[in-house]
């Protein structure tokens, strides 16, 4: 496997996990209904640790287009890389996000819920205030770029086991910047999925609310 799948893949087994737990917390008549919040973030952050997991002896396991931004910034990764990267992330997320929806089609058939069939791919703010919401995105995206840029240098990585704290600070996250936005804090993992909530035939579906999807990029 090259560079190219291993964001690939890696980003897909993100939007897996965190799309499908966000399918079993709020559509109708799954196992998991109304199960909560903390059951969304551990589902994303179980996610992110297998996505780490899959890419990172490979690719690095950036699997997230601001982490391979702000490693350029760094000096730590070649901006030349970068569009080969990215490409591979949104692809990987918009995969994933297709995969969900085959797990869940009858399920996002019983619900007639709009906003929750949304949710199930993409972000949407409790309170839409852009200014705010941006603040809150950028805090979390800083929170996590700031983690794996540590996690980089040599005399602090842990190898395989980098995937744990980066499983960790994505779920501490979740459960305290996550209230507002929905937490992204990754544009491939919000503008992916929300692009294939326009492309896919789901019955009773709103509009994917573009006038918000420039927040979580």
């Amino acid at each position: 496997m090259n560079a190219f799948f291993a964001e690939f893949f890696g980003t897909a087994m993100i939007i897996v996990f965190g799309g499908g737990v966000v399918s079993n917390v709020l559509l109708n008549k799954t196992k998991g209904n109304n199960s909560g919040w903390i059951v969304i973030t551990s589902g994303w952050a179980v996610g992110v640790f297998t996505g780490v997991l899959i890419a990172a002896p490979v690719s690095g396991a950036h699997l997230n287009p601001a982490v391979t931004l702000a490693l350029v910034i760094a000096h730590k990764f070649s901006l030349s890389l970068m569009p080969l990267y990215i490409s591979a992330q949104m692809l990987g997320a918009m995969f994933g996000a297709t995969l969900v929806w085959l797990a869940y089609k009858k399920h996002l058939d019983a619900t007639e819920n709009a906003d929750y069939k949304l949710a199930v791919f993409c972000t949407q703010p409790n309170i839409r205030s852009y200014w705010y919401n941006v603040i809150t995105e950028i805090i979390g995206t800083y929170i996590l770029s700031l983690a794996v840029l540590y996690m980089a240098e040599p005399e602090v990585g842990l190898g395989a086991l980098n995937a744990l704290p980066v499983a960790l600070v994505v779920w501490g996250i979740g459960l305290s910047l996550g209230g507002p936005t929905g937490y992204a804090i990754n544009p491939a993992r919000d503008l992916g999925p929300r692009i294939m909530h326009f492309l896919l035939p789901i019955p009773n579906k709103r509009d994917s609310d573009w006038s918000y999807s420039w927040v979580p990029v």
